[in-house]
């Protein structure tokens, strides 16, 4: 992956990578994991400088310098990724590592779930309902509802619906080559052959109906013509008619009637691009809600909103003030239309009465990480605070980590002394010999402590 990285940026990675390399990490990531990132980049890529930091810190990092907020600040981010989500507590500009919390709810159990909804609710359209499809469905039509419930019930209309519905068009006329036809595709093209030949029967129809029409109108012309006036009437009388003008408006509504016909055969009985179209109605607040109910997707866990008021109940009340001030929101799985005002109504509820809160929506929560990563690195050279050296890897160890404002807390790993053996006491039997009698000998055992073991 690195190669791969480096060859597009253009760096040469020929013996060494010079370039000081900022990277991001897990909150509260395992030293172990750090320190087979270490190994690699200064052992196999030989960088000058690393520095560790956290995604939504670096985002907070950035937007607290684009709204002229100076450290060191106190509040609480609220961070949802790909894979899961953070309740991140920062206090004086550090993160409190000891009460940060996961919910593993993201982006990724979204879009799968909302793929199961749509393959529950057409299941003959399981191989067009993909990933991908869904992960765009899930960017561009989803958002959160202020009112779960509420929001469903106006649902239940069908002028809100009709208003509301979103369709979305899958591909259907590309059709595999090679591939082993189902029943549905054999009884599809049946369908489709019956229909070419009662519009084949029909256009013969047609046909036949304009070549009478124009027998009919060249007789009439030929019969006028000719003076055959009385046999002109006998076919008047037969046709039920008393004068020409009268058979000129039969000829008149039987072109209307033909031309009419000609309509429905251009008109298609069945649209098949109709069929192959994706009504998305409740699915696009259903999706988000996992965030603050799990268990829809049957997760045994709280949601982001229960989880945030455990960890503030973890401090102290002029520390909740404090952090309830500045929530932070940031993430691309917070980016729905509606989350910020269901993340205040949510904070309204569980506060105090007249307790003030604050939320603040990244200005791009999907890249802010990189923008706020790119800026400390510019703020801070390498070198000073935040970077490892090389000859930090090779003193203090591969988990070694230099804390800023964005980092995570280095808990150095302890080794366990050798804790000292008791004293041992060895029972060890000896063999006496006395003399009972001249004639018979007796042995008694006798026991030896040893002397204590100097460890």
């Amino acid at each position: 992956m690195f190669d791969y990285i480096f060859s597009h940026l253009g760096v040469g990675t020929e013996g060494s990578v010079e370039h000081p390399i900022v990277l991001t990490e897990a909150p509260c990531n395992p030293l172990h994991s750090r320190q087979m990132m270490s190994e690699l980049l200064f052992e196999c890529y030989r960088v000058p400088h690393v520095s560790y930091g956290v995604d939504c810190l670096y985002s907070l990092y950035y937007n607290n310098v684009l709204s002229n907020l100076t450290p060191p600040h106190t509040g609480i981010v609220l961070s949802s990724g790909y894979h899961c989500s953070h309740i991140l507590p920062v206090i004086n500009g550090r993160l409190d590592a000891g009460n940060c919390k996961r919910v593993n709810v993201g982006g990724n159990q979204a879009a799968s779930y909302l793929q199961r909804l749509l393959q529950l609710k057409y299941p003959g359209h399981l191989a067009g309902v993909t990933l991908s499809r869904m992960e765009e469905l899930l960017h561009e039509h989803s958002y959160t509802a202020t009112d779960y419930h509420q929001e469903l019930e106006k649902w239940r209309s069908a002028e809100f619906y009709e208003q509301e519905v979103h369709r979305m068009q899958l591909p259907f006329s590309a059709k595999g080559l090679g591939g082993v036809v189902s029943v549905e595709e054999r009884q599809e093209r049946r369908t489709q052959q019956l229909r070419r030949l009662q519009e084949i029967n029909a256009r013969r129809r047609e046909e036949k109906l304009q070549q009478d029409q124009e027998r009919l109108d060249k007789l009439l012309s030929e019969l006028l013509e000719d003076g055959y006036l009385e046999q002109f009437h006998k076919n008047l009388v037969q046709l039920n008619m008393d004068s020409a003008e009268e058979l000129q408006s039969y000829i008149n509504k039987l072109s209307l009637v033909v031309q009419q016909g000609r309509q429905r055969l251009l008109q298609p009985v069945f649209n098949m691009a109709e069929y192959h179209q994706l009504f998305v109605g409740t699915e696009r607040l259903r999706v988000s809600e996992i965030l603050f109910q799990p268990s829809l997707i049957g997760e045994d866990q709280m949601g982001m909103m229960e989880t945030l008021q455990y960890v503030l109940a973890r401090y102290t009340p002029e520390q909740q003030e404090a952090l309830a001030r500045n929530v932070f929101l940031t993430g691309g799985n917070l980016q729905y239309p509606g989350m910020k005002e269901r993340i205040e109504r949510e904070l309204l509820a569980m506060r105090p009465f007249q307790s003030h809160f604050q939320v603040m929506m990244a200005s791009r929560p999907a890249v802010d990480a990189w923008y706020g990563a790119r800026d400390w690195a510019l703020e801070h050279p390498p070198g000073g605070e935040g970077w490892i050296s090389r000859q930090d890897y090779e003193e203090k160890g591969g988990e070694y980590l230099s804390e800023h404002c964005a980092s995570n807390v280095f808990i150095p790993m302890k080794i366990a002394k050798p804790v000292p053996r008791p004293a041992e006491t060895l029972l060890v039997p000896i063999t006496t010999m006395t003399a009972a009698s001249p004639d018979s000998v007796s042995a008694s055992p006798s026991t030896v402590t040893s002397a204590p073991t100097q460890t």
